[in-house]
């Protein structure tokens, strides 16, 4: 067991130190998984208006021409690919989640590790190994800050994101311990995120803000910037900011290399809040019952963990962002439509009469029994029939996960909506080997959008 005294020194000497065969196979291609999702999802959420007042700021301030906006044909300076490309991987909340916190890991750490690596023309297990260190750091922080999520205040992904960030810079700039120690230190003095923001294009700034303030925290300290290098741990450090009376520091440096975290991250099935989505699949099943159709039901009744209610509970969302975050919408849409991917987070979706009556209809029971991936939902009909459905393990949870197969099947749907099939065949080809990958740059071109005619 290590000394929670030094416990920032502990995760700066697992990044810099750890090797690539150290790391087993599993744990590898869990990496490549990662990327693979975190990819498809930027790809298809470049569409989103979002991304283009992003750039827009950045045509207007200008910056050195070193990375790349993810399908956009878009260089700009480290910091900015960063920072968009963390913006693009949360903003159809379709990208993952490390179990059993709401952290989203690979949005603050994979920009970061695709901007250096690109630039420096590095490889692909280069860039695999950095994006792999970095998610196990922030995997390992948000573990130990998990309580905090009860207080239903600070984004986890924004505030223990940052270290994903700064993990895969540190390593990708050869840092030694003592450098990545004092760049987890001025990352972790920028974590932020409040989720009174949530339902806005602001959730999805919290990673790219914290993508960008990882990488740029190395930056400075690889210039002689100077921090704490007791960040985690110290008195007025991370820990006590963001969970002063229920952070387990034992949970970030314990088995480091051994026991890898990483491995309870997971590719999200459907485009909402991942403690929706044991309703998703109730509902999903449900409606394959006789006689289940929206016209003949007169109630929902579903049990749920508590953390659902508090965190994502919006019986009126206003827009196709708040509804992503009301697990009322999510679970309805499904019903109405037989499916929860982004085309059923619309504006339009949220204001359907049909999907907001059936709303309406919902009564929820909070029951600290029943685990955040399962529920019990109970439909009644107007004939008076009821048909119930208990979820044990919702679809993507470690103990239902989904299968690379899946994954593939998710990635070429969102890829395929910018860029041609034989292309998304090919880049998803590329990134399953990705360890033969000589030049990163050459996937950043695979994703490259054709020219859209005006």
């Amino acid at each position: 067991m290590n000394d929670a005294a030094t416990t920032t020194m502990d995760l700066a000497r697992f990044v810099v130190n750890t090797r690539v065969g150290q790391i087993p196979d599993v744990v590898l291609h869990q990496g490549k998984r990662c990327i693979i999702n975190m990819l498809a999802v930027a790809l298809h959420a470049m569409q989103d208006p979002a991304l283009q007042m992003l750039l827009d700021v950045f045509a207007a301030e200008g910056g050195a021409r070193r990375a790349s906006v993810l399908g956009a044909g878009f260089k700009t300076s480290l910091q900015n690919a960063a920072m968009a490309n963390g913006l693009l991987a949360h903003l159809d909340d379709y990208d993952d989640t490390f179990f059993p916190t709401v952290l989203h890991p690979s949005a603050p750490t994979i920009p970061v590790a695709l901007a250096l690596a690109e630039q420096g023309r590095l490889t692909g297990r280069d860039f695999l190994v950095a994006s792999l260190l970095g998610l196990e750091a922030t995997c390992r922080v948000a573990l130990a800050i998990q309580n905090m999520r009860h207080g239903a205040v600070w984004h986890m992904t924004g505030t223990a994101g940052v270290f994903g960030g700064a993990a895969a810079a540190g390593r990708l700039l050869g840092m030694d311990v003592v450098h990545m120690a004092c760049t987890f230190g001025l990352a972790g003095t920028q974590a932020s995120g409040l989720r009174e923001t949530f339902g806005t294009m602001t959730k999805a700034f919290h990673p790219a803000r914290a993508a960008h303030s990882g990488l740029l925290a190395a930056l400075l300290v690889q210039q002689g910037f100077t921090s704490s290098t007791t960040i985690l741990e110290g008195r007025h450090g991370f820990a006590a900011a963001f969970a002063p009376n229920d952070a387990d520091l034992k949970c970030i440096a314990d088995d480091l290399g051994v026991r890898w975290e990483v491995m309870n991250n997971a590719p999200k099935p459907y485009a909402s809040a991942i403690l929706s989505h044991p309703l998703v699949d109730g509902m999903l099943a449900l409606r394959q019952q006789p006689g289940v159709a929206p016209e003949h039901i007169i109630s929902i009744r579903c049990r749920v963990n508590p953390l659902t209610i508090k965190l994502e509970s919006r019986p009126e969302p206003a827009t196709g962002l708040e509804g992503r975050l009301s697990f009322q919408h999510a679970m309805t849409v499904a019903l109405v439509d037989g499916a929860c991917f982004p085309a059923q987070f619309t504006d339009a979706r949220v204001h359907d009469p049909v999907v907001a009556g059936l709303r309406r209809k919902i009564q929820v029971e909070g029951d600290a029994a029943i685990a955040q991936d399962q529920c019990e939902l109970t439909l009644t009909l107007a004939d008076g029939s009821t048909h119930t459905e208990w979820v044990a393990h919702a679809t993507g949870s470690p103990a239902n996960p989904v299968t690379d197969a899946q994954l593939d099947a998710k990635f070429r749907v969102l890829a395929g909506s910018v860029l041609p099939k034989v292309r998304v065949a090919r880049l998803l080809d590329t990134l399953w080997t990705l360890e033969r990958v000589t030049d990163v740059a050459d996937i950043v071109v695979l994703c490259r959008a054709p020219a859209r005619r005006r």
